[in-house]
């Protein structure tokens, strides 16, 4: 198999896995907040209480993610596919779109996700052409909404025939 080949079906494996999905926000270093869309989450360990994520090498925003030492991951509902949209899509002021404010730890938390883990970073690493970010969770936000579901390219909330009837 030739490179391309490989990598369009690692696409698509990787595509067919399904996964929550997260926005990730920071403040830059003048204040502004910074977000995107990430579906590249996992936890990492209970004690400490950690995470990981990672992002594109080509991000306009990665100095900021890497070199902060703090961020916010948001585990979208399943009712916010409009924002997941708009923080995945360039050249557009993400924030003007949603509510939000600054947490006690000056991170962007966006309002209405089904949780928010803040965060401090803990480990970078550079792997291929993305960079994994570890960070210890600071803080704990759960909402009552159910979380999104990425899967095949599409999003949404949890189908109800995903869970058992309970009687």
């Amino acid at each position: 198999m030739t490179k391309d080949t490989n990598q369009q079906l690692f696409k698509e494996v990787m595509g067919s896995y399904p996964t929550g999905v997260t926005i990730v926000t920071a403040t830059d270093h003048d204040g502004n907040p910074v977000g995107l869309t990430v579906n590249s989450f996992a936890s990492v360990s209970l004690d400490p209480l950690m995470v990981l994520w990672s992002i594109d090498h080509k991000v306009s925003t990665i100095k900021t993610f890497t070199e902060l030492g703090k961020f916010a991951i948001h585990i979208l509902a399943g009712d916010q596919q409009k924002l997941c949209k708009t923080f995945a899509s360039k050249n557009i002021d993400r924030f003007s779109t949603c509510k939000w404010e600054l947490s006690e730890n000056q991170l962007p938390i966006i309002e209405g996700a089904f949780a928010v883990l803040e965060c401090e970073t803990f480990k970078t690493v550079e792997a291929g052409d993305h960079t994994t970010l570890i960070g210890e969770v600071t803080n704990i936000q759960k909402g009552e909404k159910d979380p999104m579901l990425y899967h095949r390219r599409q999003f949404g909330p949890i189908p109800a025939e995903f869970y058992p009837e309970t009687k």
